[in-house]
């Protein structure tokens, strides 16, 4: 009897059957100098995993009369078609026998998806085998096709369809997972973004985030503002180093820490000390640290009460004039748990005087390639725009650090502003 290209006697051939040529058919460890090299590989990769040298015959006719251009490696067990796999680049489409000596049923399928989630599968099964094969396509395989009724346009078919069907998978998958990220971006933003809780209309407080367009998810920036039972609006704004979820939701529970508090009327000094302890708590890694700038307005709007835990000053509007106020400051939160010492400062606002809050993303981002806008930079825009109205001021100042720092690539950190003060508009 003569043998087969795969090096197996060829075993009697239908009438009318041509027999295949297969220079392109080499065993899994081998290729033409002995050593097989995953490299030569013709996109797609076609893998036979078949113990019977009869029906990897039969296959290999199939893929030769047909019109696949597709390199094809034949493996005798699941032990040895995952080691290939490991190595193989590019799309790979196995074609699948379940009756192998180290696996059975749709144990094959489910080893192969293990070893290769990417691959697309395609089953051969027997005449008797049609519940099996749709067993298999409920377990990760594509299609299932009954190998007595092969031909090579039906083969032909079946691959490039299998292939087709594992890209869509692939691309839902990946869908999926944007939209959950969506969702979890909205999740966060709603807890990083709350509604001022004010009880009238005789305070302002207007708030901006622009998030880092370089971070998948929302960083730890956040911000609250709460007028409690007495007048006195509360205002706070804060950023957790880092960028990602975690940092994301820390600053959600921070800022929740921090309104919670303020509702229960816990004084200033010891509302830092508090959140310094939930920050210890919750954080996922101790080098993560926070900043926060925490204050009351006293009805009245002629001053201002400041507690400042390693975060940037704030900015002073009066009319046609902006400054900058650096009240006293103590540590941030975290760097060293209990040795924080904080103090209150009081801040004199004149006759409708507005205070701008904001994170150093605002004034981080680079203006050339060993520059940056700076404290003195964001002052003098400010001062550039001071007779803008409150909302128009903040946009300005957002807009224009970003358009500044936008041939360098951006703002480097999310930003977060807050305009408060008493009466109308500034």
């Amino acid at each position: 009897m003569a043998e087969s290209p795969l090096g197996v006697p060829s075993p009697q051939l239908r009438p009318g059957r041509v027999r295949a040529r297969v220079s392109r058919t080499v065993p899994a460890q081998e290729s033409a100098t002995g050593v097989h090299d995953p490299r030569r590989a013709v996109d797609p990769v076609l893998l036979l995993v078949e113990d019977d040298p009869g029906d990897a015959l039969l296959v290999e006719e199939m893929l030769t009369d047909s019109d696949l251009e597709s390199t094809l490696t034949w493996c005798k067990t699941i032990t040895e078609a995952q080691r290939h796999l490991t190595a193989s680049t590019g799309p790979v489409c196995v074609l699948l026998d379940l009756h192998l000596p180290d696996a059975h049923g749709v144990d094959a399928v489910t080893r192969i998806v293990s070893a290769a989630p990417d691959a697309a599968i395609v089953v051969l099964t027997g005449m008797a085998e049609g519940g099996t094969g749709l067993t298999a396509v409920a377990t990760g395989a594509q299609d299932y096709l009954v190998k007595d009724r092969l031909d090579p346009e039906i083969l032909s078919r079946a691959v490039r369809y299998a292939l087709q069907r594992k890209q869509v998978e692939r691309t839902t998958a990946a869908l999926r997972a944007n939209e959950l990220m969506a969702r979890e971006n909205a999740r966060l933003e709603r807890g990083l973004l709350p509604v001022p809780l004010l009880r009238g209309d005789d305070f302002q407080a207007f708030a901006r985030y622009e998030p880092g367009r370089a971070h998948a998810l929302l960083s730890g920036d956040f911000y609250d503002v709460v007028q409690t039972a007495d007048g006195t609006v509360h205002a706070v704004i804060g950023d957790v180093s880092g960028h990602g979820a975690a940092e994301a939701a820390l600053g959600v529970c921070l800022r929740v820490a921090w309104r919670t508090a303020i509702l229960c009327g816990t004084p200033p000094l010891a509302l830092a000390g508090l959140l310094e302890e939930i920050l210890v708590a919750e954080r996922s890694d101790h080098h993560v640290f926070a900043t926060v700038t925490s204050l009351a307005f006293p009805p009245g709007g002629t001053e201002v009460r400041i507690v400042r835990a390693g975060h940037p000053g704030l900015l002073v509007r009066d009319g046609s004039s902006v400054t900058w106020v650096e009240p006293r400051v103590g540590m941030a939160l975290g760097l060293l748990p209990g040795a924080g010492r904080w103090t209150e400062s009081t801040v004199p606002l004149p006759p409708g005087g507005h205070v701008v809050l904001f994170t150093d993303g605002l004034f981080e981002g680079r203006t050339g390639p060993t520059s940056r806008l700076g404290e003195e930079g964001l002052l003098d825009l400010a001062r550039r725009h001071s007779t803008l109205p409150a909302r128009d001021f903040v946009d300005t100042l957002v807009a224009e650090a970003t358009a500044g720092a936008a041939p360098f690539g951006g703002l480097a950190d999310d930003v977060a502003v807050l305009h408060l003060g008493w009466g109308g508009p500034a």
